[in-house]
């Protein structure tokens, strides 16, 4: 499990424990966090779970993710990524996303 904060649109922070296995999109679905979207359910086709990595060591984006991320509604910028790309282990306890204003 890990320590994921997300950090909402409206700037409010909530920090959840999510099982190991999850993305950092099925978190966000299951707690109700708001701005993630997830239009496809999480099968890198449609770019609605889009987040800014704020803080935390992720990998590098795979070649699907990085044409996903082509369209994105919001401001693409250097640590913009899909969450439901984002698989939750240890090495992600303490990450922090913020999700953008918009995802359409």
């Amino acid at each position: 499990m890990a320590r994921i904060t997300y950090i909402e649109p409206d700037g409010q922070r909530q920090e959840l424990v999510i099982p190991d296995g999850w993305s950092v999109m099925e978190g966000a679905i299951d707690k109700g966090i708001e701005g993630i979207v997830a239009q496809c359910g999480g099968g890198c086709s449609c770019a609605t779970c889009h987040v800014y990595v704020v803080s935390g060591a992720v990998d590098e984006p795979g070649e699907e993710e990085l044409e996903m991320l082509e369209f994105v509604a919001a401001e693409r910028k250097a640590n913009s990524r899909l969450s439901c790309q984002l698989e939750v282990s240890p090495k992600l306890d303490g990450l922090v996303v913020q999700i953008p204003d918009t995802q359409y």
